[in-house]
């Protein structure tokens, strides 16, 4: 069989497929027209913009200078990002340790297993349940956020870290324990310094994920901008729902931006060096 009848045929089969799994969840078309009209519905009741979520809050009484700091869009902006922040450098600092035992050309024997097993279930469970978990735990507000995407940030940096371990080439580690070095001094002395550019990257990539996330953590009493998201869509406010959503959405390319700017500038002068 020729590649073209092959790429045919496996085209046929996963279109069957797909008809069958359409069948199996009862995907039905009518619903589908439906949610169109329900979608326009809401665009129509979420425009314009509300945007009473720049002025100040009546309650409690705005101290500051600028209303807008004591606005909702202000309050639960900066709260999101706060959560993010916080949690981006602990998640960072506290997956070292499991990604240096998890890397396999650092020669920690049985424990990268154990550390490796670890990141993995943290991964297994998105931050949102986590948040659901932490909410539960310690109650409604941004400490919840905080330590779900704490957590969930050890485990999605520590396999990024390993994998950028793993990447550093064998002959400065080899030299290295030629002339006596122990692990310790390797790691601090040879790896670090070799995967710098990769673990910056992960950071701020890290950053911008955990902004994005910071919102939607909101929703379940975590804190952050979600939570008015939340509060809104409970009572049907749709235009200062889409006026979050607005604020959300540039707010994330604003950060995702000045992110790129930084990887660029980071890179290019590592690199002339």
């Amino acid at each position: 069989m020729t590649e073209k009848n092959k790429t045919k045929l496996s085209l046929v089969v996963a279109v069957f497929i797909l008809f069958i799994f359409s069948n199996n969840l009862n995907l039905d078309a009518g619903s589908i027209i439906d949610g169109g009209r329900n979608s326009k519905d809401f665009i129509q009741e979420a425009l314009p913009l509300d945007m009473n979520v720049f002025n100040a809050q009546p309650y409690p009484e705005c101290e500051k200078k600028i209303p807008f700091f004591c606005s909702i869009a202000w309050l639960g902006l900066s709260e999101t990002f706060q959560m993010a922040y916080i949690a981006t450098i602990l998640g960072f600092l506290l997956a070292i340790p499991f990604s240096v035992v998890a890397s396999s050309n650092l020669n920690f024997g049985k424990f990268k297993f154990v550390s490796r097993s670890m990141l993995s279930f943290i991964r297994v469970l998105p931050s949102l349940v986590w948040a659901i978990f932490f909410v539960v735990a310690v109650g409604l507000g941004p400490l919840a956020g905080v330590l779900a995407m704490t957590i969930y940030t050890i485990g999605f940096l520590g396999k990024l870290q390993y994998e950028a371990f793993e990447g550093v080439s064998n002959h400065p580690i080899e030299s290295a324990k030629a002339i006596g070095m122990k692990k310790w001094q390797i790691v601090n002395h040879v790896v670090f310094p070799e995967s710098a550019n990769n673990l910056m990257s992960q950071l701020l990539f890290m950053l911008e994920y955990n902004m994005r996330h910071g919102a939607i953590i909101g929703l379940v009493g975590a804190g952050g901008i979600g939570y008015y998201l939340n509060l809104y869509l409970k009572l049907g406010i749709y235009d200062r729902v889409m006026s979050i959503l607005m604020i959300m959405f540039v707010s994330v390319m604003l950060i995702d931006s000045i992110s790129n700017a930084l990887r660029k500038k980071y890179f290019n002068e590592t690199n002339k060096s």
